[in-house]
């Protein structure tokens, strides 16, 4: 992948930030605020440097859609994060376990202990988490910091792994698909454990 300018290194840097913090993509008007710019034309000159490297990507005509697509990228000084095997985003599939395979990837800024996860199915889709895609996870020390609305891995008790939007309301725990041809999964809170949140999608195009 092509190299970054220094304008273009800190939009990246400060959008990675921002969407792990708020798990949604920030307004072109916070762009420009976060790197003291009166237009937003060069942030989008940024913007559309970044995806045309490969960088990020986002659904045309649709509001707040950009997505990290190679956060391996954050550094050059390359190391390697585990990926433990597939989860399922669709229905419940056996909990992961053990290395299967590795990327390249650079940990400084990523949580201690943060793994990859290979996506089978479609029911994120919407999320624009598609089939195949890798999926990074950093692990979750206290599930009742979570906020509604975030992506994780969750293990059903006896069931599975699953990728999903988490909402907890009382002691229950539902499991949304971002697909309505999924319908969403509700268990006792105790049924479930909290293995990871989402913090980025690396996606292959060829």
């Amino acid at each position: 992948m092509e190299p970054l300018s220094k304008a273009q290194q800190e939009l990246f840097d400060w959008l990675v930030q921002f969407i792990e913090q708020h798990q949604h993509a920030p307004s072109i008007r916070q762009m420009m605020q976060a790197m003291k710019l009166k237009s937003p034309a060069p942030v989008q000159s940024r913007l559309d440097h970044l995806r045309k490297k490969g960088y990020v990507d986002w659904e045309i005509g649709q509001a707040r859609t950009l997505r990290i697509v190679h956060p391996e990228h954050l550094q050059s000084d390359m190391d390697q994060i585990p990926i433990l095997g597939a989860i399922a985003a669709g229905g419940l599939i056996e909990p992961f376990v053990e290395v299967v395979d590795s990327l390249e990837f650079s940990p400084k800024q990523l949580p201690p202990k943060s793994y990859a996860l290979r996506v089978n199915g479609d029911s994120m889709i919407d999320a624009h988490i598609t089939d195949g895609d890798i999926v990074i996870m950093r692990p979750v020390q206290e599930p009742k910091t979570i906020k509604n609305g975030t992506i994780v891995a969750a293990r059903v008790e006896g069931e599975g792994t699953t990728l999903k939007r988490f909402h907890l309301e009382r002691n229950e725990v539902t499991l949304e698909a971002a697909n309505l041809k999924y319908q969403p999964i509700k268990v006792l809170a105790t049924q479930v454990e909290i293995q990871g949140s989402l913090i980025g999608v690396w996606r292959k195009y060829f």
